[in-house]
């Protein structure tokens, strides 16, 4: 059973503050009292009854009502309530909190992103210097924002606001910083997409461009499964059993698979011969990150790109000729120098997701926004 508490509170101040300009008043116009919501104690929710003083501010020339250090700027609630609050719904869901706190849906969200207003103030965005460019999906029909990372210090640093991921989302960050900032760009690692290197050459022209090998095997892996589709479509019968169920079998590494599916691979590959080239050139691909120089991975590469030949595989030709026309970005992951956190962007995404998912979806870009900065920063 919830009980309610209720204390006088006293400032204790002979002078007062401006609420507007915090210039020192002496004297007040009026003043009321104010319940304000304190920390719970037990089953009793606590309600401080404080005087509050509107006084005469010779500097704004005008009746303002006075600040008060310990209450949050959102009216009626301490500040220590408020940090409570926001430490809650980093694990829970905003619903979840206004059911346990009794709060309004907004109220609660209002004080969550005073929480991540504190956090991003404690936490002030550092000078980046390796940088991670990628996007997120905010609703359905292909609606994106770019988001980029901070993989030096592992943070989110920056999530944009123009819809789409266009150039013209990408220069939103780069106009965002500073001059010698963007000198000190060193490296961006970025999937394959155009406009994100285009952006990139234009601001930093210094920095040096390395692509994630994640985007890179999951092209291979599309390449491979349009090769098991167009099997499926061309096979009929009682041959297209061996290849229904079977993606993720052939995307996957043997290794990495239990008995049955093991099983299930040796037999597709025993009675289709194109699949088998297909899931052979894909292991084989995977070679190309185990060089430390890039002169034995190009010549892997070659020799790897000449074994299509006559092969007919022409999703895998298409992949080699993108390897190849991204050949400086991917091979700069062999450089002991740009030894980066590759996982971290995408464990980010999943983390994103995961917020999304919790709330069934933000319709409030800001306050996702301000969940996605904050989601690495330690708790105030």
């Amino acid at each position: 059973m919830t009980r309610h508490g209720f204390f006088p509170c006293g400032v204790g101040e002979k002078t007062s503050r401006c609420g507007c300009c915090g210039h020192r008043v002496r004297g007040w116009y009026d003043q009321r009292d104010r319940l304000v919501r304190d920390l719970d104690l037990g089953p009793w929710r606590i309600w401080l009854r404080i005087p509050v003083r509107r006084v005469f501010c010779t500097r704004c020339q005008a009746v303002k009502t006075e600040r008060i250090e310990f209450l949050a700027d959102v009216n009626r609630y301490t500040d220590r309530y408020a940090l409570w609050v926001g430490r809650q719904c980093r694990e829970k869901s905003v619903k979840a909190v206004a059911v346990e706190t009794g709060l309004s849906w907004d109220t609660v969200k209002d004080l969550d992103k005073l929480y991540m207003a504190k956090q991003l103030e404690a936490h002030p965005r550092p000078a980046p210097r390796w940088i991670g460019l990628d996007e997120i999906a905010i609703a359905s029909g292909h609606s994106y924002r770019v988001i980029v990372h901070d993989l030096e210090h592992k943070r989110p640093i920056w999530v944009g606001e123009r819809k789409g991921r266009g150039r013209e989302a990408v220069d939103d960050f780069f106009q965002s910083l500073t001059a010698s900032e963007r000198e000190g760009i060193e490296l961006a690692v970025m999937d394959m997409y155009g406009p994100y290197r285009t952006s990139l050459e234009a601001h930093c022209p210094n920095a040096v461009v390395h692509y994630d090998h994640f985007h890179l095997v999951k092209n291979l892996g599309d390449a491979v499964d349009k090769i098991r589709k167009a099997e499926y479509k061309r096979l009929d019968g009682d041959q297209r059993r061996y290849i229904k169920g079977t993606k993720y079998i052939q995307l996957s590494h043997r290794e990495n698979l239990d008995p049955r599916r093991r099983k299930a691979l040796d037999e597709l590959l025993q009675v289709n011969r194109r699949l088998n080239k297909a899931y052979l050139l894909k292991e084989s691909f995977r070679r190309i990150w185990t060089f430390k120089s890039p002169a034995w991975a190009r010549k892997f590469f070659d020799e790897w790109r000449s074994s299509l030949r006559w092969q007919r595989l022409q999703p895998l030709e298409k992949f080699a000729d993108l390897v190849e026309s991204h050949w400086d970005g991917i091979v700069r992951s062999l450089d002991p120098k740009c030894k980066v956190p590759m996982g971290f962007v995408e464990g980010m995404n999943a983390k994103i997701r995961a917020i999304q998912k919790r709330a069934y979806g933000l319709r409030d870009e800001d306050y996702l926004r301000l969940k996605i900065l904050t989601s690495t920063l330690p708790r105030l």
